[in-house]
């Protein structure tokens, strides 16, 4: 947790209990609960703001297929146009 073992963590939970006064306990209480709310109300912001993107991009996922499918499907036309030979307005049986 945040990087600190269990014991760690308690030592400072102790060194708090002892510092604080007992009469402040509520208010310090009240106070982590606030900042817990906090914390929690901008986790989910950000949860709900990653579900947005994450729907935006995969409804534009079809898009970008379509365009690149259609990009693909006129540039086969183009190269296939540059390809033919051009035909020549001779007649049959006349030599060049």
């Amino acid at each position: 947790m945040f990087g600190i073992s269990w014991a760690e963590f308690f030592v400072i939970i102790l060194v708090g209990v002892i510092v604080i006064p007992a009469r402040m306990w509520p208010d310090v209480a009240r106070f982590l609960a606030r900042g817990v709310r906090f914390v929690r109300g901008i986790i989910w912001k950000i949860t709900d703001a990653s579900e947005n993107i994450k729907t935006q991009i995969e409804l534009e996922k079809p898009i970008d297929d379509l365009i690149q499918n259609t990009t693909n499907d006129v540039l086969d036309t183009i190269s296939i146009a540059i390809k033919k030979p051009k035909k020549t307005n001779r007649k049959r049986g006349q030599k060049k």
